[in-house]
């Protein structure tokens, strides 16, 4: 059976996907400085004698055709950057790279596509379609990866069916895989904000216009906006993170200066609150005698699992893994680049279990103490190399 072949095969490249991974894990490159990861990629993929081109600088898009007639099309992902975080592991294969980490798991992501194009090579002469094998930069930073792997062409010629990604979740353990269906991700917007006033002397307030007070006064009432105007059925999410307000006990300064994040599960409602926001804010600022500079830097779009194919690609890994160790998933309103795919392609994005309670693997990821159980490798091979199999058709 074509399960059972898959399997094996994972289980006998498990070893050199570690590997794969450590290198990877302690050789961290941030977002759109994948240089080395990137060659390391090709590296492989030559090894293989996967044919690949090169996309968005740092990115690699290669195919795999099987040898039986078929014109489908699939599409697997995985992300190749770091994050500026120090890593507090104590591991043979910690950073080499001071302050860059592979804390979200695009190590894992990187080296199991590596392993399912292993597979997915061994198996050519059984299956019929062209697989696609994305391997992507800069999923952590704005404008993301995605978007300029799109722009340049990687859903074309040809065009995939359905495109596929996995991601490490350390609240699942190894083992198991998490799915949902529709919307799963939130959009994702950065926002600045700079409020004028006049400084001066703490003790003499009525000679100045205090930005500290406009500030907090923006800020709480920003809140309503959240609870008063958004639909209750939509989810969304604003949060301020940063405040410097460069005074001191008894001097208030000229401006304070504000960063936050928007987060919602609907493009239409995401416009309306960019402006509502600004109005605001502005508004307040001038009411109390100062200004406001509003800005929104524009961010990823919410992340959609078609319904089909989710529904499709559970069943697989159902089939594959067993119903018992296939999870359902909430609402997350973290957000992913991969959200471009889906908004331009039916596309499934699921959650690999790589927590190990046991052994204390559980921290979260964008932690310094993140990892991941490496067992979880000889699953996420096979499975995305058994997705793609039966999504096309074999």
């Amino acid at each position: 059976m074509l399960k059972d072949k898959i399997s094996l095969l994972a289980k006998e490249i498990h070893a050199n996907v570690v590997e794969n991974r450590r290198h990877l894990h302690a050789n961290p490159e941030l977002s759109f400085h994948e240089y080395q990861t990137s060659a390391y990629v090709a590296q492989k993929l030559d090894e293989l004698g996967i044919k690949y081109q090169k996309m968005a600088n740092t990115g690699l898009v290669a195919m795999i055709k099987g040898e039986k007639p078929s014109d489908a099309v699939v599409a697997l992902r995985a992300d190749m950057d770091a994050l500026p975080i120090v890593e507090a592991n104590e591991v043979p294969y910690k950073s080499k790279n001071s302050g860059v980490m592979h804390a979200c798991g695009h190590d894992a992501h990187t080296s199991s596509l590596l392993g399912t194009a292993k597979i997915l090579t061994e198996l050519k002469n059984e299956f019929g379609g062209t697989i696609k094998l994305i391997f992507q930069p800069a999923e952590e930073k704005l404008p993301g990866g995605a978007s300029m792997m799109i722009e340049e062409g990687v859903l074309e010629n040809p065009k995939p069916d359905a495109v596929i990604g996995q991601h490490v979740m350390p609240l699942i353990e190894a083992g198991q895989v998490g799915f949902r269906s529709g919307k799963y991700m939130a959009s994702t917007d950065e926002i600045y904000v700079t409020v004028h006033g006049k400084g001066g002397h703490g003790a003499q307030p009525q000679q100045n216009i205090d930005p500290v007070l406009i500030t907090s006064h923006i800020i709480v009432a920003l809140q309503q906006i959240i609870s008063r105007v958004a639909d209750p059925k939509t989810p969304s999410v604003l949060s301020f993170g940063k405040v410097i307000a460069n005074g001191a006990t008894n001097v208030i300064p000229n401006e304070v200066y504000l960063e936050g994040t928007f987060r919602t599960m609907d493009e239409d409602w995401r416009a309306r609150a960019h402006a509502k926001m600004k109005k605001m804010a502005e508004g307040i600022a001038e009411a109390m005698g100062g200004s406001c500079d509003f800005n929104i830097v524009r961010g990823y779009p919410f992340l959609i699992n078609e319904e089909k194919l989710t529904a499709e690609v559970r069943a697989y890994a159902e089939d594959y893994l067993g119903k018992e160790n296939v999870l359902d998933l909430d609402i997350w309103m973290a957000a992913e680049d991969f959200a471009y795919y889906s908004q331009v392609s039916d596309a499934c994005f699921y959650r690999l279990g790589t927590g190990n309670k046991e052994r204390g693997i559980t921290s979260s990821v964008h932690t310094p103490t993140f990892d991941v159980d490496e067992e979880s490798l000889k699953l996420s091979t096979g499975l995305m190399a058994y997705i793609a199999l039966k999504q096309l058709g074999n």
